[in-house]
């Protein structure tokens, strides 16, 4: 009866940890990344915070083999790859997509890829358009859970506007997991990005319609969700404080409407252990040439992105803070 007894106080015991918050995502470490509370981990369990650049591929398919070996010699841990579905722009295939992913391994990076096609956009089939490209390439993302992040549409839902936000995307993560996608998950907010207000109000609903509770979210600072000092640090501590995984998927020193406090960006993040990747590396024309990073695929650094590379007074850029995912 005493062996009875013991064996039914373990087996409650057992319940009880696996009922834990966390449990149920720690087991999932093997896999890939996985998300618990504000912290972003890699399939080691060790965390894990981007430090890396934005990449165009999409629009500059050829100069691959030349951007991610530069793009690796920063020091960056991550690279942000756009890509599209065929809506707007040439469409990425599945090969092409392997080959990104193949070749971002062999510098020890990690690939956060995203569909831009939908960028700004309100329609809920736009979305689904995104959603469907990814299943339709799944064998070349699955098993490449430890090394590759979806960063499901870029800037999807242009209104400032949470609610309808959150709705498109409490449709889209469910569908991506019923066809067999378990990787981490990247949502960015609503208003072009620059509406955070969309994540600290309805994120959390967003991260309990994913059956994996393997979501994280973005803030694309530029003019309005980082246009100064409080603004920066009120926007990532209302994400935080509301148990969220973080990271600033965009940023820039400047944009249209005004300036950018990326002195702010680099230093705040730093102190909260919030990810970032820095756009863009390089082709973003006459108009926006402000935000090139490079002069070339794989040429010099402008003075932009030696402040991302080499930071504000030698402090907080990827040369200092970048640290290689563990599965490498």
């Amino acid at each position: 009866m005493k062996a009875l007894n013991l064996v039914l106080a373990l087996m409650a015991a057992w319940t009880l940890l696996a009922a834990m918050p966390g449990m149920e995502r720690t087991a999932h470490a093997a896999s890939g990344f996985y998300v618990s509370g504000t912290t972003l981990y890699d399939a080691n369990g060790k965390p894990f915070v981007m430090r890396g650049v934005n990449y165009a591929h999409t629009w500059f398919k050829n100069d691959l083999n030349t951007a991610i070996p530069a793009i690796a010699a920063t020091g960056a841990n991550t690279v942000r790859v756009v890509l599209s579905n065929g809506s707007q722009y040439t469409k990425d295939t599945a090969a092409n997509v392997s080959a990104i992913i193949s070749l971002v391994k062999q510098y020890k990076m990690i690939a956060v890829l995203e569909v831009h096609d939908a960028t700004g956009s309100d329609s809920a089939a736009e979305l689904d358009k995104a959603v469907n490209y990814w299943i339709e390439i799944k064998n070349a993302l699955i098993g490449q859970e430890k090394y590759v992040i979806l960063n499901v549409a870029n800037e999807w839902y242009g209104t400032w506007n949470g609610s309808g936000w959150a709705d498109g995307y409490k449709a889209a993560i469910p569908k991506l997991r019923s066809a067999g996608l378990s990787h981490t998950i990247m949502v960015d907010g609503a208003g072009w990005g620059q509406y955070p207000d969309s994540i600290r109000d309805y994120g959390q609903s967003v991260l309990a319609a994913d059956p994996q509770r393997n979501t994280m979210f973005s803030i694309h600072m530029y003019e309005y969700a980082g246009g100064n000092a409080q603004t920066i640090k009120t926007n990532i501590d209302n994400v935080l404080n509301k148990g969220l995984c973080l990271t600033i998927g965009e940023f820039g020193q400047y944009h249209t409407n005004g300036d950018v406090d990326e002195a702010t960006i680099l230093s705040y993040t730093q102190q909260k252990k919030v990810g970032w990747t820095a756009w863009s590396w390089h082709g973003n024309g006459s108009s926006y040439a402000y935000l090139d990073l490079a002069r070339s695929a794989g040429g010099t650094l402008t003075d932009w992105g030696n402040t991302v590379v080499y930071g504000l007074n030698n402090a907080n850029g990827i040369k200092q803070t970048s640290v290689k995912a563990s599965v490498y």
